[in-house]
């Protein structure tokens, strides 16, 4: 069946959901289920989403959404569709562009207003591939553990990790990952999203409201970020397949190694018994197993 509704990991979905000025109101509430009470948006503007470096020749930063909120901090959201080894570093490195803008000339005390990243990531990082959770804050601190500076603030969310049912969802914000995850899916409203702003939300993503222009150009999106998907599918699934070669050889390699160190009959034979059937040689697992050919008979 043809999807009804965008999906919201292409750019265009992405931009349509949230990086539109009729879709204020849901990236503040998307963003208030993320924020400390004493951060919470009433109101944002958007930013441009393009900074330069100091030098002609630096890399610039390109962001998804930059926007500030009616108190001044600044809000960095970032898609990433596939595992980017440096995401982190990116991040950090975008952090500093929010940092240097607010410097003033003249006298300054260096007063700055909290800045904080967003990531909304289609993978898990490495290190998180044997955890469940979902949600990663991220704030300096010190050896003691606790907050050296509260006013950079870094947040990973990791959507494969988000496997919550209908039945399981508490909470607001697992209400909105729960929409992201399943929106191209959706043939129509859960009860529970059959409600502000999710109404809206999904009025904004049905694909039924869209001109033939913005059609067009989510039908490119889409397909660059399946090729995307296809290809890092692929790039895993062979490395996936070396791997359990090279797992192979290796347990391989171990097994002959302790039967031979151990140096139990049983052992050897079973050895034996597992290259012969892999056919190798019979010079070579005579090599390798140290038995006589009357063993083997």
């Amino acid at each position: 069946m043809a999807a009804k509704y965008i999906n919201p990991f292409t750019d265009f979905g992405f931009k349509k959901l949230f990086g539109e000025d009729a879709s204020k109101d849901l990236l503040i509430d998307f963003l208030n289920q993320l924020l400390p009470p004493e951060h919470q948006i009433e109101s944002l503007t958007f930013k441009n989403n393009e900074q330069l470096g100091m030098g002609a020749f630096e890399r610039r930063a390109v962001y998804d959404l930059y926007c500030e909120s009616h108190k001044g901090e600044k809000f960095i959201v970032e898609l990433q569709k596939s595992k980017h080894v440096y995401f982190k570093d990116r991040t950090v490195y975008y952090a500093t562009f929010p940092i240097q803008e607010q410097a003033q000339k003249g006298d300054w005390n260096y007063r700055l207003e909290a800045i904080y990243c967003i990531g909304i990531l289609d993978f898990v990082f490495h290190e998180d591939k044997n955890k469940k959770e979902y949600c990663h804050t991220v704030k300096l601190k010190d050896q003691n553990n606790q907050i050296f500076y509260d006013k950079l603030t870094f947040i990973y969310i990791e959507m494969p990790n988000f496997n919550k049912t209908e039945k399981e969802i508490k909470s607001h914000f697992d209400k909105w990952l729960y929409f992201l995850k399943h929106l191209e899916d959706f043939e129509h409203i859960p009860n529970i999203l059959k409600e502000q702003p999710f109404e809206q939300a999904f009025n904004k993503a049905a694909m039924v409201n869209m001109n033939p222009d913005e059609l067009t150009r989510y039908q490119g999106n889409l397909k660059t970020y399946r090729d995307l998907k296809g290809v890092v599918e692929t790039a895993h699934m062979e490395g996936l397949e070396e791997g359990l070669e090279e797992g192979l050889r290796k347990g391989l390699e171990k097994g002959l190694e302790k039967g031979l160190e151990k140096g139990l009959r049983k052992g050897k034979l079973e050895t034996a018994r597992a290259l012969q059937q892999l056919n190798m040689p019979l010079d070579t697992i005579l090599k390798v197993t140290g038995l006589s050919k009357e063993d083997l008979d």
